[in-house]
């Protein structure tokens, strides 16, 4: 069907370990003007959340062609004065950080909002590898 083509194209494949996102029915949704990590300069990006990973792409219709694990991130925060631009905000993993800025106050509080309920959410979920309850036998106290 065409919803099953659609939702086929909203998907990242990261080139280096070949495995496949699905980004449709995402969390939260929009334009962002990212700055480049190596030449620097600034380009507008449609970016989609979903779950731990913030996928961005050319347009809303094209397959995302990056990816920024939340997982990896430590913060989110407001960046006017690093990015010089206004509505500015930072993603920082160890290694990277990206600078971007939204098109009005709203919307980079909004992308902060988002993208940090993500980060807590991944935070949350890997104190613990077994991915057992952490609950049991703690109700006898």
């Amino acid at each position: 069907t065409i919803e099953e083509m659609a939702a086929f194209d909203k998907q990242f494949t990261d080139p280096n370990s070949g495995q496949k996102f699905d980004c449709s029915n995402p969390d939260y949704e929009g334009w962002l003007t990212k700055q480049s990590v190596w030449l620097k300069d600034w380009r507008r990006r449609y970016f989609i959340l979903k779950g731990p990973k913030l996928f961005f792409a050319k347009n809303e219709s094209a397959t995302p062609h990056g990816m920024i694990d939340l997982a990896q991130c430590m913060t989110v925060k407001s960046a006017e004065l690093k990015a010089h631009k206004k509505h500015a905000l930072e993603v920082s993993t160890p290694e990277t950080t990206f600078l971007m800025f939204a098109d009005s106050e709203k919307e980079k509080d909004d992308w902060i909002g988002a993208v940090g309920r993500a980060i807590v959410r991944c935070s949350s979920t890997y104190t613990n590898d077994e991915g057992e309850d952490d609950d049991e036998g703690s109700d006898s106290d």
